[in-house]
């Protein structure tokens, strides 16, 4: 039955009760009080959940989602629904209909232990639609605190320190936004994930976070229809809640990146080299490692090894015989990685004019743009973009790098994925609703066929790849805007995306213009990487003094040792879908203190690290969450939730905590 409602700031409720056979039935209440309201609710079965429903004077209309009697959550539902809007009750749920809209609210699952909602509209195009998730909720007055969202230059944690305006939630180069799920939770057991093939847009300040559904560049935008759907999920807490997200919407990684990469440092010739790079300076660089008595997992020969951007064929010139030198690295020790990107210059021949002639590149649908992009290694509009949605493409790109590896390069290092480097409205083959993230997608599945030795810096809905993701570059100064103070919460985000394969960046940063590497910021650096999932040089410690290589070692002996810890938590993340490095309050959700630390972090739920972060700092205050804590640095026992003031921590100590039940298996 159907109600139409005349009169404004109506609450509508629809009660649920459980049918003989257990199956949710829908009764209609209603109650008229004092101010003339009329109350309807729906109310889970299993749970102790209840969605309402308030018509505003604008005649929007309010979700609130009340558990054991207390408000949780808010959404605004976009829309005018002029005073002749409908309410009435379907089969697990309730639909809105109002004004050329029909909003559907279902209950899509319901235990004793979570509920998932859905939120689903089918819209033309030239409609923008956007729902106003409330952050700002205090709940039994505590605030809410947020987590996941978009990697960004800038990383905050918990996340709703961030602001965007009108963002175009693609992965994309600008403010590194290379990953970009569609997934935020909170402290209160909630999460929220939009569907992908919304074309959504983000508004957030300091109150509210808002989905906004249009079609707008970058988006494909020739359709006449698009939905706007999203799920909600709720759980008693944010570890519950999150573990549900994987198991519902984020998945779960297939099998675990290569272990060697786990063990032993990797080695790129990137920072300290630059470009371009020889056979000789790889030789040089090798026999430097070695000779300063570290060990290696592989040596990246980052760019410029070309004979031009493109071509995927080593320099005559610079690296004359590269079989010989592959051969020689690996009698030296060291497996051999290759830097490779999706760029072809407009002057690498004849490899750019092929790629041309059989389709194999991004073209715009705007023909005054055509193929032409630009990238960090070409001049405006003098590169194109391979095209991954294209499997002949794919399959033309794949021949060539295998042609490498018959050369002796073991993996490879691929750079570059977002959407933002191709054309703008590109014109590629698949699913037009999963434009233009399909390319990253494609991009980093092309990749991951070579094996869990290679690594990526980006993904989209790619958290299934058993292969390590890479921190976007970082640059060397300490602060929060992409410097060391940004590595843990970038380590958080990457983890609560469901990405738990992180790769940090080179320790020490990129060094990039002015920027300099002093000797305190390289071991700072280098300590707060060690509980991490693996370690990544170029700037060497021998580039500083002696001394910075004997702290080296010691941490990077550190991290072998708990090397087998580590692997074991990446195949608990494979079987279970637990982050291998997750924020402190993992150990308690209900944890006020720990839920907002930035600034330390967990390996696994038995080691928690708390890294100097700060210049100059030889002392600083730790939160140890609930546990038995023993002190890595002179076994001293704590009892968790407290505070230690004023830790003690030298240039050459990491502090960081072990429980006493700890054992390595």
């Amino acid at each position: 039955m159907a109600l139409k409602v005349t009169r404004k700031c109506l609450l509508y409720s629809v009660l649920a009760v459980v049918a003989v056979a257990a199956i949710l039935s829908t009764i209609l209440v209603l109650a008229l009080r004092d101010d003339e309201e009329i109350m309807k609710s729906y109310k889970f079965s299993n749970s102790d959940l209840v969605i309402q429903l308030v018509e505003q004077p604008d005649h929007r209309y309010v979700i609130s989602l009340v558990r054991d009697v207390t408000p949780i959550q808010r959404i605004t539902l976009d829309h005018d629904f002029t005073d002749d809007s409908e309410v009435e009750a379907i089969p697990d749920g309730l639909r809105l209909e109002g004004h050329g809209q029909q909003i559907e609210i279902r209950n899509v699952e319901d235990t004793r232990d979570f509920s998932l909602i859905s939120i689903t509209r089918t819209l033309q195009k030239g409609q923008i639609i956007s729902d106003v998730i409330h952050t700002d909720e205090i709940i039994l007055q505590r605030e809410v605190q947020w987590y996941g969202g978009p990697e960004q230059k800038e990383q905050y944690y918990p996340v709703q320190r961030l602001r965007f305006e009108d963002y175009a939630y693609v992965p994309k180069e600008l403010n590194s936004a290379a990953i970009v799920e569609r997934y935020w939770l909170n402290s209160a057991g909630l999460f929220f994930y939009v569907e992908k093939e919304v074309p959504l847009f983000i508004d957030q300040d300091e109150n509210t976070l808002r989905f906004t559904a249009k079609k707008e560049l970058p988006y494909y935008t020739y359709d006449d229809g698009f939905v706007f759907n999203y799920r909600i999920g709720v759980a008693k807490d944010a570890k519950e809640a999150h573990l549900k997200a994987v198991d519902k919407v984020l998945n779960k990684p297939v099998g675990i990146p290569d272990e060697r990469m786990v063990r032993y440092p990797i080695w790129s010739t990137w920072v300290r080299y630059g470009r371009p790079i020889s056979q000789q300076t790889v030789l040089d660089y090798a026999s430097e490692i070695n000779g300063y008595g570290f060990k290696n997992s592989q040596l990246d020969i980052d760019d410029y090894w070309e004979n031009c951007y493109g071509s995927l064929i080593f320099n005559p010139i610079t690296f004359s015989n590269i079989t010989e030198l592959t051969e020689q690295l690996k009698e030296m020790g060291f497996r051999v990685t290759l830097w490779v990107h999706p760029f072809i210059n407009k002057n690498c021949q004849p490899w750019y004019t092929e790629a041309l002639s059989k389709g194999f590149l991004v073209k715009s649908h705007n023909q005054s743009i055509g193929y032409n992009t630009k990238w960090w290694n070409s001049g405006e509009n003098e590169a194109s973009y391979i095209n991954f949605n294209n499997p002949s493409a794919v399959e033309w790109f794949r021949q060539r790098l295998q042609e490498l590896r018959e050369q002796g390069i073991d993996s490879f290092k691929f750079d570059a994925g977002e959407t933002s480097w191709a054309p703008e409205d590109p014109d590629v083959e698949g699913s037009t609703a999963l434009l233009p993230s399909s390319m990253t997608t494609n991009y980093v599945r092309m990749c991951a066929a070579f094996g869990p030795m290679i690594e990526v810096r980006t993904g989209w809905t790619t958290q299934d790849l058993p292969v390590f993701v890479r921190m976007i570059d970082l640059d060397t100064h300490w602060g929060i805007r992409n410097g060391l103070q940004s590595l843990i919460p970038t380590l958080l985000q990457m983890n609560l995306n469901g990405y738990p394969f992180v790769l940090p960046d080179m320790i020490g940063g990129n060094v990039y213009g002015d920027d300099i590497l002093t000797k305190e910021l390289f071991i700072r650096w280098m300590q707060a990487n060690t509980f991490m999932p693996s370690m990544q040089f170029s700037k060497t410690p021998w580039d500083i003094d002696l001394e910075t290589v004997e702290i080296t070692k010691q941490f990077v002996q550190l991290h072998e040792d708990f090397s087998d810890y580590i692997l074991q938590r990446m195949r608990l993340a494979v079987d279970e879908g637990i982050p291998v490095n997750p924020p402190i309050w993992w150990l308690d959700p209900e944890d006020e203190d720990a839920l907002k630390i930035s600034d330390e972090y967990l390996l696994g739920e038995d080691i928690l690290v708390a890294p100097i972060l700060i210049e100059f700092a030889i002392t600083r205050d730790i939160y140890l969450p609930k546990g038995t804590w023993r002190d890595g640095n002179n076994n001293q026992v704590y009892e968790g939730s407290r505070w230690l003031k004023n830790y003690s921590a030298p240039m050459s100590t990491l502090p960081y905590f072990v429980k006493t039940s700890f054992q390595m298996r």
